[in-house]
């Protein structure tokens, strides 16, 4: 067996039905979250948009349960709307 056989697999992120590799470092997925969250909160800039809070609340929500409890009910909700009675 090597090094690589015993690492966790990388995470892979679901937007729109298309997924997204995501390293392998903690670490380096919650900096990616945070960026993407604080950029978004910049979106009236240039280049920034508003778009970048809920990807990076996303990613971010693959690391905290809090987060993650927020993404499941949205999840729900939305699905529960979609849905015709």
């Amino acid at each position: 067996m090597t090094a690589q056989d015993n690492q966790m697999p990388a995470r892979k992120i679901s937007v729109f039905g298309r997924e997204f590799k995501m390293p392998r470092s903690r670490g380096l997925r919650i900096a990616i979250g945070i960026l993407l969250t604080i950029g978004g909160i910049l979106g009236f800039l240039p280049i920034l948009g508003f778009w970048m809070v809920p990807l990076g609340l996303l990613v971010l929500s693959y690391e905290f349960a809090l987060i993650r409890r927020h993404r499941r009910r949205f999840a729900v909700w939305w699905e529960r709307r979609r849905r015709p009675d």
